[in-house]
């Protein structure tokens, strides 16, 4: 009798694996064979799962949140002109969706990363972009770019994805580039000579300031160079000799 169970445990062995689903994942198991095929061949499971190898396997989906930075690529304008969006998503699947995503798509989340989710973020920014003239754009960067995250995040949870965060990386068109370096050059330029102006109207008005003081102080000294003044200095600088003026020897001369 004992030999007769340990020879249908060893069976029951041969036919089923045990696994278990990782910490931040979430399990599926896979009938590849038999009458549920195709119906409802897709179960969700957690913790231990025994599982039947030669019929049955076994995936799991991460739950935690993933990054996928995308190669650029071109959008128009409402009116033609061409962007560049250099995009970076972050998502999660939202829990209990794996059965269905993994039922729609029956491929691993790298490579729906790759292609589905892909040609969402293309779409949304393509559909929101068609909505906007290049002005309206370059004016409501923040609001285009919410409206984007909208539409995908509206798109993700459709296939029961979830999205974090969205990064567009838009650039402008070249021609726009260099239209807004010459402005701000052109602003620039126009900074540097109001500066130089009010430098030169600073130094007009010192070279005003300082003529007016000139002016001022010739007034004084015109009106404080009385004959008694004149005197007093002819005196301290006097050598002892008297000097002469007209035919007799005369001390002063009258200054008229």
């Amino acid at each position: 009798m004992r030999k007769t169970v340990l020879l249908l445990v060893a069976a029951v062995g041969t036919l089923y694996s045990c696994t278990r689903i990782d910490a931040g994942h979430e399990g599926i198991r896979v009938k590849q064979y038999g009458s549920d095929k195709g119906v409802q061949d897709v179960v969700l499971v957690t913790g231990r799962v025994w599982y039947n190898p030669l019929t049955e396997d076994v995936y799991q989906s991460p739950l935690y949140v993933q990054t996928a930075d995308y190669e650029a690529f071109t959008v128009n304008a409402k009116d033609g002109s061409v962007f560049t969006v250099d995009p970076t998503i972050s998502f999660r699947i939202e829990a209990g969706r794996s059965p269905h995503i993994f039922t729609k798509y029956r491929k691993e989340i790298e490579e729906i990363t790759k292609t589905t989710l892909l040609n969402y973020v293309k779409d949304a920014f393509r559909i929101q972009m068609n909505k906007y003239t290049t002005d309206e754009l370059i004016s409501n960067r923040q609001q285009f770019e919410n409206d984007v995250q909208k539409t995908l995040d509206s798109s993700f949870k459709s296939d029961g994805f979830h999205l974090e965060q969205l990064t567009s990386g838009l650039g402008y068109p070249e021609t726009i580039v260099a239209a807004i370096n010459a402005k701000n050059e052109a602003v620039q330029q126009a900074m540097r000579v109001e500066n130089e102006l009010r430098v030169a109207e600073a130094q007009a008005r010192k070279k005003i300031v300082e003529a007016e003081a000139d002016a001022k102080a010739n007034e004084l000294r015109q009106r404080t160079l009385t004959p008694l003044l004149i005197q007093q200095q002819f005196i301290e600088k006097w050598d002892g000799k008297t000097p002469l003026y007209g035919n007799s020897p005369t001390f002063f001369k009258n200054v008229q």
